[in-house]
């Protein structure tokens, strides 16, 4: 009897130690620079591009950059333009990438909504992939979240890439 209540209380102990770990692990991205914030899954994303007055954009690296890369850019979005239009356009200046070859998209939806846009490409002889989230901030603005990486590294963090994405959002003027 008393081994197995001590086997209860080992047990809760180490679930409480995994379940305080994992909850430590989230970082939260919040910078007087940048007029968004959003939450890193791991600290595995290191900053490598901070935001400044001149240039509010954010970059972070998963590991090693062709293990995943992330840019955050905010776009202008025209007068009447669409979503589309505006992705269009940006995969206008894809298609030199060597190899290039455009993929499927796909609606996302998290505290922004918007539209993923998949892509895939050669660089350096590695195969490498592309998934942008266009997430529409307001009638004038899109943010686009720009995620590289190695082909198969970058399936393998998508659960991180969409989760970053979810919590993603613009900050609220005070």
């Amino acid at each position: 009897m008393k081994s197995s209540k001590f086997s209860f209380l080992l047990s809760a102990v180490v679930g409480l130690f995994l379940a305080v770990s994992a909850l430590a692990q989230n970082q939260t991205f919040k910078d007087v620079n940048a007029g968004y914030i959003f939450d890193l899954p791991e600290t595995a994303w290191k900053m490598t591009a901070k935001p400044s007055a001149l240039s509010p954009n954010v970059e972070y690296v998963y590991n090693d950059r062709r293990d995943g890369h992330l840019e955050v850019r905010k776009l202008p979005l025209k007068s009447g333009e669409l979503l589309s239009e505006l992705i269009r356009g940006e995969e206008e200046k894809l298609q030199f990438l060597k190899g290039y070859v455009a993929g499927k998209e796909e609606p996302f939806s998290g505290n922004l909504k918007g539209t993923i846009f998949n892509y895939e490409y050669v660089s350096s002889g590695r195969n490498m992939s592309g998934r942008f989230y266009f997430l529409k901030a307001d009638a004038s603005n899109v943010y686009v979240l720009r995620f590289t990486a190695e082909r198969d590294k970058l399936r393998a963090i998508r659960n991180q890439t969409d989760s970053i994405a979810r919590t993603f959002e613009t900050k609220k003027a005070k």
